[in-house]
């Protein structure tokens, strides 16, 4: 179960980052920051916040719901950046996921924050102090519930895209590379919404 212990053990405050959508065939990449205003909340969390994995849609819904009231009352604060099938393919998906993550920074107004982001990369970004955590949606609250809202939020951009592009599943499989996904993309060519330098799409496109 994350929990704030990270959080607590840095003197200034701290955005948790964590993006959702780096492996599939369709769709942008999105991330999330998350700043808690109080740590003394953790109990009212716990029912809520977990791997955003390892959550039933239904139960991530509740959990975006939770932290959506949340926000209403003070007590996080929580933005959204994204980088599209484009800035993918033209930088490639980790320099496109520190892209969006940048995006999300910039939102904030927090000069002093420490960042900590889920995963082994640095952002080196400004003068922000940042810290890498594998596996930090298992440890960090913050970095838990950045993960929550960023994938609830993709999710739903997916099925928006699916109705338009109703032949590739995206409603369900969220732009991964499913068997019936790839039969498709073979079977009728790839949309604009596809990644053209992920496989099999680049070789389609080359062939």
């Amino acid at each position: 179960m994350p929990n704030f212990s990270i959080e607590e053990e840095i003197n200034s405050p701290v955005i948790g980052l964590d993006e959702v959508g780096r492996g599939p065939l369709a769709g942008p990449v999105i991330s999330c920051g998350c700043h808690f205003k109080n740590y003394t909340i953790i109990n009212d969390l716990k029912d809520f916040i977990g791997d955003s994995k390892k959550l039933s849609a239904k139960k991530r819904e509740l959990s975006f719901k939770c932290l959506q009231n949340l926000k209403k009352e003070n007590i996080i604060d929580f933005h959204l950046g994204i980088a599209n099938v484009e800035e993918i393919d033209n930088l490639n998906i980790l320099e496109a996921t520190k892209l969006s993550m940048k995006r999300v920074i910039d939102k904030f107004n927090l000069k002093n924050a420490q960042l900590i982001i889920d995963g082994n990369f640095s952002l080196n970004y400004k003068s922000y102090k940042e810290q890498s955590i594998i596996k930090g949606d298992n440890k960090s609250l913050s970095i838990a519930a950045a993960s929550i809202i960023a994938k609830v939020h993709r999710d739903r951009l997916m099925k928006k895209l699916s109705i338009k592009f109703q032949d590739f599943g995206w409603e369900k499989n969220a732009g991964y590379g499913t068997k019936t996904h790839i039969e498709n993309i073979h079977r009728l060519g790839p949309t604009i919404h596809h990644r053209k330098t992920f496989e099999p799409i680049k070789s389609l496109i080359h062939n």
